[in-house]
């Protein structure tokens, strides 16, 4: 059975899991026939990939927030056009480390910045482009910012903003979640690894009809 290519995103605060979990889903659905390719945000071109060298390396206030809002939307103009669009097209199936609800949830929630403009922004941007599931990971701040200890220093800017500002992240994240439920599940990221994994494929399984053996 010929399947439609699906744009699959993973959400979440800091330390929550989403790279690890990207690869298992990855894995699991090449397993079962299907063209898989794995991106990330800010990034998943190679333009894109510049502007994200900007984003998560260098002081926490280096950017005004408006101006960091505008080279994620930036970065993301170029992702969807050099790379997710083209991919999909192809008839592959993308899963990316991040999206657009990563930019209302730490850029919205978490700077406070008027979440209707940048929704107005991002419609600008990429148009009606969404994805067609989005898995949030979902864990305590302290837990998350535990685990990332140990990551490469040169992109934890991100990490190093203050744990009211992860919080407000983690919130809105929820918040985004309640308010887009045929699109978005939550997931508790507290689980084990092969725990949650199980849970992801069983809601992507779910989803797309697809038999989970």
């Amino acid at each position: 059975m010929l399947l439609t290519p699906k744009f699959i995103t993973f959400e979440g605060g800091e330390g929550v899991g989403k790279s690890t979990q990207t690869a298992h889903l990855a894995k699991f659905l090449q397993q079962k026939g299907i063209s898989v390719l794995t991106t990330r945000e800010p990034g998943g071109s190679p333009e894109a990939e510049k502007i994200r060298n900007l984003l998560v390396s260098g002081e926490v206030g280096l950017w005004n927030p408006k101006t960091e809002v505008h080279l994620h939307y930036a970065a993301r103009i170029q992702h969807v056009a050099n790379f997710l669009m083209p991919s999909l097209e192809s008839g592959k199936w993308v899963i990316s480390d991040r999206f657009s609800d990563s930019t209302l949830a730490y850029q919205g929630f978490g700077y406070q910045l008027d979440i209707l403009k940048l929704k107005q922004l991002e419609t600008f941007s990429i148009g009606s482009f969404k994805p067609d599931f989005t898995i949030l990971l979902d864990l305590p701040v302290s837990v998350g910012l535990v685990r990332t200890r140990g990551r490469q220093k040169h992109e934890d800017r991100y990490e190093r903003m203050g744990v009211d500002f992860h919080e407000r992240v983690r919130n809105g994240f929820l918040e985004i979640a309640k308010l887009n439920q045929n699109r978005m599940v939550v997931i508790d990221a507290a689980q084990s690894e092969i725990a949650v994994s199980e849970q992801v494929l069983g809601k992507v399984c779910e989803k797309f009809q697809l038999d989970k053996i």
